[in-house]
């Protein structure tokens, strides 16, 4: 069950996607999902807008985790949030792509009313104060970003990225054969699958329906990951059979931290794991290699 990510090995191809927030479900949720992957040696990447200090979260797994950028339009402001992470130990570097603009989200704006909360708690309106609450920017100037938007992302970007840190660069955001041909042409080390597990734009065409074309361009020369709708170890397999090297689940541990906190965390990675061998077993599949041979038929 184990799979090779640029030099480290994991025993299992599960790992968790960036949350953003993790304490609006359980205070310490951070440190909490440190201590489960680090516990199984499984792969975590930490969110730019988590609450909790990622060295508290380095402390908590025994190892740093991969670290989710997103970009802001202050370079400097960037260029410091990829400097602490590669200094804190940092080995991969995940950018996200895919959501550049608060697109209308219906769903948030419909439950709005019925949550009795103060949205202050997280958010403020006052110059920089989006971020201001979140670790990551404790000690930064942010009084020039009052939106978290990062619509100025380009190559040129990424480019500009690549030349500021000696961390692998994976691009997180990537469904279709184009971008991810123009990923490869512009040198990123790894490619995810990703499209924000539906809360950007999402136009009912799944990610693990775009990871074909995607792991067709990659040949196999640089890692693909893929995300967004996986719920069981039955999920995962069917990635893992179109060419995933990992596959990042979100939502089930948040719904295990939210409900039971830290053993919610520790059981439903638990559940996940235990399902995809039970599938590997019933698949007659011993090895992620052996199920690239027909597992899954494609319609």
């Amino acid at each position: 069950m184990s799979t090779r990510l640029f030099s480290a090995t994991f025993p299992v191809p599960i790992f968790t996607c960036p949350v953003s927030s993790l304490n609006a479900f359980q205070p310490g949720g951070d440190v909490m999902l440190g201590r489960a992957t680090g516990a199984r040696k499984q792969l975590q990447i930490y969110p730019t807008l988590a609450n909790s200090p990622l060295e508290a979260v380095i402390e908590a797994r025994g190892t740093p985790p991969w670290f989710q950028l997103y970009p802001t339009r202050e370079w400097n402001v960037t260029e410091a949030l990829v400097k602490h992470a590669e200094s804190a130990g940092c080995s991969v570097l995940v950018v996200t792509v895919d959501n550049p603009t608060s697109l209308g989200r219906e769903t948030l704006a419909r439950q709005r009313r019925l949550d009795p909360r103060n949205c202050n708690d997280c958010h403020s309106t006052d110059p920089g104060g989006y971020w201001r609450k979140k670790s990551m920017f404790s000690d930064l100037d942010m009084t020039k970003l009052a939106s978290p938007l990062t619509d100025h992302l380009s190559w040129d970007f990424v480019k500009r990225v690549r030349d500021t840190t000696s961390m692998k660069i994976v691009l997180k955001g990537i469904v279709t054969r184009e971008d991810a041909t123009l990923a490869m042409r512009n040198g990123v080390d790894g490619i995810y699958v990703s499209n924000h597990g539906g809360r950007s734009e999402e136009s009912l065409r799944s990610t693990i329906e775009a990871l074909p074309e995607v792991v067709e361009v990659a040949g196999g020369r640089v890692p693909v990951l893929i995300d967004s709708g996986f719920r069981r170890g039955s999920d995962i397999f069917k990635a893992l059979a179109l060419g995933a090297d990992g596959v990042g689940v979100g939502r089930p541990y948040v719904w295990g931290l939210a409900a039971f906190g830290q053993e919610g965390v520790d059981r439903a990675l638990d559940i996940l794991r235990a399902e995809l061998e039970v599938t590997m077993r019933s698949m007659g599949a011993a090895s992620i290699a052996e199920m690239r041979t027909g597992y899954v038929i494609r319609g």
